[in-house]
């Protein structure tokens, strides 16, 4: 089966000569459809910067990537936007809602994006928001919503266009104890659904949660092992 994520080589260099920073040096990693991955490394280890290439959001110095069988190396940013939209559900530590606009609507932006009707991108960003227990604040505006609730709705965002990959950058950075062990059980249950989910986390315990843990140091992978059961 062809993997969702198929990083070989990967390789990206900011600067040159004696300025020269090397932030990815040659990373292979593949993951298959359905795992559940969590990215791990201190601050300057490259996690941001593998993200962003993941995430199609910038490209490698060398290398090549695949995304769900989708070669992206080569394509504009126009391509790239559509591949983002068809294929990623980012969902970011910030939560990145639109504050005048209900739950509701800001699930439905990613189908407004690709063009779907009105009735029934409504009808799946209800469905999406009940997916993640909040069919009751659809009508709410971000500001009327919690840390935990915001966030929910976001992960409602990242799914609602049903994505190959769901990609969450620190999803629990900005959320208490409590919100933060709620996300982590929603993200565990998507994950039993099938979801393939990468995770950025420089939070052990919050790797914990995943199947597998690649962890990266100055720029390389020093560690890729299952969790066990």
């Amino acid at each position: 089966m062809t993997p969702v994520i198929d990083l070989q080589g990967i390789t990206k260099v900011y600067g040159s000569g004696d300025t020269e920073v090397r932030a990815l040096d040659g990373i292979d990693l593949s993951i298959a459809r359905g795992d559940y991955v969590a990215i791990m490394g201190a601050s300057g280890s490259g996690k941001s910067t593998l993200m962003n290439i993941v995430g199609a959001l910038d490209a490698s110095t060398e290398g090549h990537y695949a995304l769900d069988g989708i070669s992206i190396d080569d394509l504009d940013e126009s391509a790239l936007s559509i591949v983002r939209n068809r294929k990623i559900g980012f969902i970011f530590q910030s939560f990145n809602l639109i504050p005048r606009t209900s739950a509701l609507s800001n699930v439905e932006l990613p189908l407004v994006y690709r063009g779907v009707r009105r009735k029934e991108r409504r009808e799946r960003a209800i469905a999406a928001l009940a997916s993640v227990g909040l069919a009751d604040r659809m009508h709410h505006m971000p500001n009327e919503l919690s840390g935990g609730q915001q966030q929910r709705v976001a992960v409602a965002r990242a799914l609602v266009a049903e994505p190959s990959l769901l990609l969450a950058d620190e999803p629990t950075g900005n959320l208490d104890s409590r919100s933060t062990g709620d996300v982590l059980d929603l993200m565990g249950e998507l994950h039993d659904q099938g979801r393939t989910i990468v995770m950025i986390t420089h939070e052990d315990d919050v790797a914990a949660h995943a199947g597998r843990v690649v962890t990266l140091v100055d720029g390389r992978i020093s560690e890729d092992q299952r969790n066990s059961a």
